[in-house]
């Protein structure tokens, strides 16, 4: 499955055109390496996705073209998540 479509179905980022655009700005990695919204992402891949301030780490535990809203964190499990705070 494409990354910018699986960020909208996981629910990770809420549509499709914005993880594209995150996906474009360098902000996603796949299993280390900077990814463009069109790399494939499977079972037990790590994302890494940085915005702004936030910063989360997820492992891809399965891939579906659609699931409810309910069920949408089923599909990764958190491995990191920090929160960057300025002075």
């Amino acid at each position: 499955m494409r990354l910018d479509k699986f960020l909208k179905v996981s629910r990770l980022i809420k549509r499709r055109t914005v993880a594209k655009d995150i996906c474009e700005g360098d902000k996603i990695q796949v299993n280390g390496r900077i990814a463009k919204p069109c790399a494939e992402v499977k079972p037990g891949d790590v994302l890494l996705i940085e915005l702004g301030n936030h910063r989360l780490e997820v492992r891809v535990k399965s891939v579906a073209n659609t699931v409810r809203a309910d069920e949408a964190h089923l599909l990764y499990e958190v491995l990191r998540e920090e929160h960057k705070t300025g002075l």
